[in-house]
């Protein structure tokens, strides 16, 4: 019988998806949301390419609108996935840095850089709305098929501020993991009379 594979970067990224999140009370949960995003996505893109591929092969012609929807697919796409490694707390890190040093400083570098992604998304996700109002207010069209630019853009706060949201839950449960880690391990012990 082959040995059991040990955890590396290719057996963490194939399990990524599949490994849901584990309440304080060691309850999982999964990411919903980002889940079900990412397969309607998945979806359509494949679907989209493929009628793509059948138009072409039968009439030499395409159809317009295809590269359009599947570059903003693959956008909401990236945005989604970006969602979930913060959340699931498998996002890029170096890991000499993150691994390495006590387990404080592993702590605050793991706290500090959620607080970060959080403050990044945070911003981008404000001035993103000046975007989607000026597309709006100046009536811009998409250059392929010319529908509202903003149906596009309007997405780019809303999934920023999941990533934000996302974030500041990482942030908020490597608190808690700090705090623990620091309890007394006596807690709720009371000590009765010595003899």
């Amino acid at each position: 019988m082959p040995p059991e594979p040990t955890p590396g970067p290719a057996h963490d990224a194939a399990g990524a998806l599949a490994t849901p999140l584990v309440d304080d009370d060691g309850a999982p949960r999964s990411l919903r949301i980002e889940d079900w995003l990412t397969v309607i996505v998945m979806a359509l893109l494949a679907l989209i390419t493929f009628a793509n591929v059948l138009v072409r092969y039968f009439t030499n012609s395409s159809f317009a609108w295809t590269e359009e929807i599947s570059v903003f697919l693959m956008i909401v796409l990236a945005l989604v996935a970006g969602s979930a490694a913060v959340a699931r707390d498998r996002h890029i890190r170096i890991e000499w840095f993150a691994e390495g040093g006590s387990a404080a400083r592993r702590r605050w570098l793991a706290q500090l850089g959620a607080a970060l992604v959080a403050l990044l998304f945070g911003v981008i996700a404000v001035l993103s709305v000046r975007v989607v109002y000026d597309d709006f207010r100046f009536e811009e069209t998409s250059p392929g098929i010319g529908v509202p630019q903003w149906w596009y853009s309007v997405w780019l706060p809303i999934l920023s501020l999941l990533i934000t949201w996302r974030a500041i839950g990482l942030y908020i449960r490597r608190g808690r993991r700090a705090d623990e880690a620091h309890a007394p391990r006596d807690a709720g012990i009371t000590e009765g009379p010595r003899p």
